[in-house]
């Protein structure tokens, strides 16, 4: 049984997946943190400029 241990300790194939899934853990973090920083910036320009347009497709200065 202790041989089994030391070479599961020893064993590095999967350590390769596993630094992949953390990374990837650190992205959708990072990915989550700039949407909700930036969201309501974002939703805020884009109804600026839908103002914008619409006004001068009705010909009025906004």
């Amino acid at each position: 049984m202790s041989k089994f241990f030391k070479a599961f300790v020893h064993d590095e194939r999967g350590v390769s997946a596993m630094e992949y899934g953390i990374l990837a853990g650190i992205i959708a973090v990072a990915l989550g943190t700039v949407a909700t920083t930036f969201g309501s910036n974002i939703t805020s320009w884009f109804s600026t400029i839908n103002s914008k347009v619409t006004s001068a497709q009705n010909g009025t200065k906004s």
